[in-house]
């Protein structure tokens, strides 16, 4: 049998989807499971053991066409676009499993309606909700779903290439390490403040003596440039410089990982390393980190979670945290 999983767009959204591809995976031991993915997404499932193939195709037209040549029996769409469902329709997969979104029921042989408790559960549960239809239409029943914490394998290769880049970085291997992501690339409000980060940066290095590595996209070079011009004692800035991979590797060899609700405040606890989280307008019962790894911080505020990407009044539910309040967070996880 051969399957395709057609994976999401965003990082922390991908890694949402690991319990529910490893459920697929154990429903269908022998079947050859191949991963459609974004490009970024590669590195981090390639080598994941959850899949036997790994392909990025780019344009609709080569995504059709690289379907097509695999011939799949069963297709499972976790985003909820058209063009996703399109492409698995022109794929030619006999069986298409989605949800009943965006007007696209009629590209797909299995529509499944969004659940009704989808904004008061977390995303791991709604991906899983695919699967369990794929498990009733096969095999007549759903079994429970016990492994729901996401895990990613990161080789001793790979935390070794990682300790290496550390070192080249002037990062001190006899302190401990902390990571900041300042960054966000779909979305502003999810930001907490440069200043706030340059602070928090300041405490670490000048009162615990931690090393300090700013890691993120290309697209967080400018705020990450920004937090480091604001910083009194620098921290090392690796921001842009690694792909996703390699930011997994290095954030399965540091001690904490400091974060806005973004993409690698999911990869760290997934490579089993602490994570704090800064929430303020998106919803944490619905997409924090799913590991206990993981812990949130925010402040309550009349208008969130408002879901929007740029805050229309004061951003008071990033500019109630402070710096102090996140640096004994900090204290307290690294004292564990």
């Amino acid at each position: 049998m051969r399957i395709l999983i057609r994976s999401t767009n965003w990082i922390g959204d991908a890694v949402m989807t690991i319990p529910a591809i490893r459920k697929l995976r154990s429903l269908f031991p022998d079947a050859k499971v191949t991963l459609q993915t974004r490009a970024w997404a590669e590195g981090i499932f390639r080598d994941s053991g959850l899949v036997d193939e790994v392909i990025a195709p780019g344009s609709l037209f080569e995504q059709i066409r690289s379907l097509r040549e695999r011939r799949f029996d069963l297709a499972v769409i976790f985003p909820n676009s058209f063009g996703s469902a399109l492409a698995a329709r022109l794929s030619g997969a006999k069986r298409r499993f989605g949800y009943a979104s965006e007007r696209r029921s009629f590209l797909l042989t299995d529509p499944i309606e969004i659940p009704a408790w989808k904004e008061t559960r977390h995303e791991v549960y709604y991906y899983l909700e695919l699967i369990s239809a794929v498990e009733k239409s096969f095999f007549g029943q759903i079994s429970e779903s016990k492994d729901l914490e996401p895990r990613l394998m990161i080789s001793e290769t790979q935390r070794a290439q990682a300790r290496d880049i550390l070192l080249q970085h002037g990062i001190n291997p006899d302190s401990k390490t902390v990571a900041l992501a300042p960054g966000s690339t779909n979305s502003r409000a999810k930001r907490w403040t440069p200043s706030s980060f340059a602070r928090l940066n300041d405490r670490l290095q000048s009162e615990s003596k931690l090393n300090v590595v700013l890691l993120g996209s290309k697209d967080d070079k400018e705020v990450a440039r920004t937090v480091t011009d604001l910083a009194v004692h620098k921290p090392f800035d690796m921001t842009g410089e690694t792909d996703i991979a390699d930011a997994a590797a290095i954030l399965g060899v540091v001690d904490l990982l400091i974060s806005n609700d973004m993409g690698l405040a999911h990869v760290a606890p997934a490579v089993g390393t602490k994570t704090l989280v800064i929430f303020g307008p998106t919803n944490p019962v619905t997409t924090r980190p799913f590991s206990d790894k993981a812990s949130i911080i925010s402040v309550a505020v009349e208008c969130a979670p408002c879901m929007l990407r740029d805050c229309p009044i004061d951003h008071r539910c990033m500019t109630r945290i402070s710096a102090d309040d996140v640096f004994e967070r900090v204290r307290m996880i690294l004292s564990e």
